[in-house]
């Protein structure tokens, strides 16, 4: 269920063009978002093509498939997390709903605040975890245990960049009822 009325997506952008950099930040992100969101379905369609190329392979042709498992997993994480942010400035992640009715508008308004900052400092830890982790991985010239061989900075970077664009959209989203707009 959605944190607000989905109507409110004008009040939020006249909102975001009070302040400059509100709305260079909130430009920038729906950009990301909606360029991101392209590649992430097409990283899961090329996932779908090469799972069902390793399946085909494997039981008809008996082909080894050390590759098709971890191109796909990275496709996966990569369209995962980079599509957080734009999840989240639709507010489609999971929330829970239960107390919106027993609490008054002020309330609620509060409620909302600081479950967007909790969340902002829960993500900003794991971006930062995830930056530190990709940039050992790269230095270390760690790579997975496979065949293969992939450099496991590649889906570390991949986490490190969607939890930093989801760190910054929900600061937009903290800062734009600042602004004036309604809370979505």
């Amino acid at each position: 269920m959605m944190q607000g009325p989905p109507g409110d997506r004008t009040d939020f952008a006249k909102a975001a063009a009070s302040n400059r950099f509100v709305a260079a930040l909130e430009r920038g992100l729906s950009f990301c978002n909606s360029a991101i969101v392209v590649f992430a379905a097409l990283a899961l369609i090329a996932a779908c093509v090469i799972l069902s190329y390793s399946v085909l392979g494997r039981a008809l042709f008996q082909m080894a498939n050390y590759w098709q498992d971890e191109a796909a997993v990275f496709l996966l994480v990569g369209a995962t997390f980079l599509t957080a942010a734009y999840v989240q400035s639709r507010r489609g992640h999971v929330s829970i709903e239960a107390f919106v009715g027993l609490m008054s508008p002020l309330a609620n308004r509060i409620r909302l605040w600081l479950v967007d900052v909790a969340s902002l400092a829960f993500c900003a830890f794991f971006a930062w975890k995830s930056w530190t982790l990709a940039h050992e991985a790269y230095v270390d010239g760690q790579v997975s245990n496979s065949m293969w061989s992939p450099p496991l900075a590649i889906p570390y970077v991949l986490m490190a960049v969607g939890m930093t664009l989801l760190c910054a959209q929900i600061l937009l989203q903290i800062l734009i009822p600042v602004f004036g707009a309604p809370r979505r």
